[in-house]
């Protein structure tokens, strides 16, 4: 892609390919007969629960929630508003969350004490990138594909201004662009 805003590529298509196919082995040996319900955060990890789910082996339901915490366009405000919440029920169910990136922390920790309240059998993350050294919480992340330093990230349904969420590559954004 030629773009200016494009920076180096963090995670390219072939290691995105392999790693998500390896979750997929995890997340089916894990959840082998029981019934998997996934919760897709709006709108970064569309691309990865399509891609994940289409690795798994157990049956499973998908819903989306979509949730707002940036305050700027680059950096968590810390105040977590939830825009689209599930259609169905998680009571007595076994939940996977499904996130594009944990930065900070503090969205996922919202949304887990949020959905907790809620009764679920189990609860746990899948989590396509994180930055360790910007996590402001402890958060339970039983499944991480690719930890990544602390840069802005565009691709693979990860955006800046609603664009470059279609990239196939996971790239640093160009500092002049943040």
């Amino acid at each position: 892609m030629n773009d200016p805003a494009v920076g180096e590529i963090l995670v390219s298509p072939e290691q995105l390919q392999q790693r998500i196919a390896e979750l997929g082995e995890e997340v089916s040996r894990d959840y082998a007969d029981r019934d998997l319900f996934m919760v897709g955060v709006l709108k970064g990890a569309v691309v990865f629960i399509a891609d994940l789910m289409r690795e798994l082996t157990v049956p499973c339901e998908v819903d989306f929630m979509a949730v707002s915490s940036y305050g700027s366009h680059t950096d968590s405000s810390g105040v977590v508003r939830i825009l689209k919440d599930l259609d169905a029920s998680i009571e007595g169910r076994d939940v996977l969350i499904v996130e594009d990136i944990i930065d900070s922390g503090l969205t996922l920790h919202y949304l887990m004490r949020n959905l907790r309240a809620r009764n679920p059998r189990s609860l746990e993350v899948c989590a396509l990138l994180t930055k360790p050294e910007r996590r402001r919480v402890d958060l339970p992340i039983r499944y991480v594909g690719f930890e990544i330093p602390n840069r802005f990230v565009i691709g693979y349904g990860l955006d800046y201004a609603q664009r470059y969420r279609n990239l196939g590559f996971v790239a640093a954004l160009q500092p002049e662009q943040e």
